[in-house]
């Protein structure tokens, strides 16, 4: 097994770090203070073909593996942690469409998607089924060649302002067979829109609740077959898993750099804090670690692409383990800055409040110890 980056990965992330340094770094903390949606910074990503990642070329995407995929968003993230997660989001929704969109949707979006002209919002969660996501209750009554649908979802990031919302809702029985997915045009008649939520991170990019009252669509916009939307939002949540946990490294990588920095150029006690063996010792388990979870998540990106049988549990294996390390990683880097790491003027505070929705979205990290310790407890056969 080859552990090391093909010349192909070390250039794009050589392209997607140029991109991070030039075109989000320097922004990222005033988009945060503003609460500013850098739409125009996803449409310049969009022109290198980070809107599309692993959309299929005949889809007019890269065609990426999930693995390289994985290498260009952790560069990405380095640059600005929360439009990097909206740019996964908006990759995964845009999948979903050239995967299992109608060739009139196809034709009405993907052109504008993998460009990044137009965004797109993935919506799943409800407020009263968030982990328990099969007992969504929205619903797509079928009337002739149309859907009804009608109900709402929560914590929809980029809600009212992208273009296309990826919508799941009961259009059958109960249970996760009774789901289908929807193609919706965010400006739909009967969509309407929360007030953007006041949110402890992820301040670059508005989370609203989406409402549907009768709004219809004809069954053209619906992806793949009936009672098909669960599978597809599972699908897709697997690669959204290993999109997030990236999102944890990169910005986990940078506040280790940043703490590595502060450590050589402060001093205390007539010392450069890089001589005190303690800090020392830290930094190198933070960076432990984080290698540990990178390769972890590498792994499970690379499950997907071989379509492992065990690719849902290696997932959910990689989203609980780098999501969790990456917030310790920051909030250490946070700790070694001492008062300093606690104000606005230094990013580790920023870096500390966007990584901890890591752990919840997604599915939580509860969830994804439901999913390992069924797949152990349900099947003998060893994970390798």
């Amino acid at each position: 097994m080859n552990f090391e980056l093909s010349d192909d990965q070390i250039a794009f992330a050589d392209t997607a770090k140029q991109f991070a340094l030039s075109e989000m770094a320097p922004y990222a903390a005033q988009w945060d203070k503003e609460h500013h949606f850098p739409v125009e910074v996803i449409k310049k990503a969009g022109e290198l073909g980070f809107c599309s990642l692993y959309t299929p070329e005949e889809a007019g995407g890269l065609g990426l593996s999930r693995l390289d995929s994985s290498i260009i968003f952790e560069q990405l993230a380095m640059g600005c942690t929360t439009t990097t997660a909206m740019l996964t989001i908006h990759n995964m929704a845009t999948w979903m469409i050239a995967t299992w969109g109608s060739d009139a949707v196809k034709l009405a979006w993907m052109d504008k998607l993998v460009t990044g002209e137009s965004i797109a919002s993935y919506c799943l969660t409800e407020p009263g089924a968030g982990s328990d996501a099969a007992s969504l209750r929205t619903s797509a009554e079928k009337q002739g060649t149309n859907y009804v649908i009608n109900g709402s979802k929560v914590f929809i990031s980029g809600a009212g302002s992208t273009q296309v919302l990826v919508v799941m809702a009961r259009s059958g029985g109960e249970g996760a067979g009774g789901v289908s997915a929807f193609v919706v045009p965010a400006d739909a008649k009967g969509v309407s829109y929360g007030k953007p939520e006041e949110k402890m991170g992820w301040n670059a990019q508005p989370t609203r609740m989406v409402s549907f009252d009768n709004v219809e669509v004809s069954e053209e916009h619906r992806l793949g077959q009936e009672g098909e939307g669960f599978k597809f939002a599972m699908q897709g949540l697997d690669g959204g898993r290993i999109n997030i946990a990236t999102c944890s490294i990169g910005t986990a990588q940078q506040a280790l750099n940043t703490a590595r920095d502060y450590m050589q150029e402060r001093s205390q006690f007539g010392k450069p804090l890089a001589s005190f063996q303690a800090l020392q010792f830290k930094l190198a388990d933070m960076a432990t670690e984080l290698v540990a979870a990178r390769q972890m998540v590498r792994l499970a990106a690379s499950k997907i692409d071989n379509n492992h049988p065990d690719k849902t549990t290696y997932c959910a294996m990689a989203k609980r383990f780098a999501t969790d390390v990456g917030f310790e990683v920051c909030n250490q880097a946070l700790q070694i800055h001492g008062g300093y790491g606690y104000i606005k003027e230094y990013p580790l505070e920023r870096h500390v409040r966007d990584v901890r929705v890591h752990q919840i979205l997604e599915g939580t990290n509860e969830i994804m110890r439901v999913i390992v310790g069924r797949r152990l407890l349900g099947d003998d056969r060893d994970i390798l």
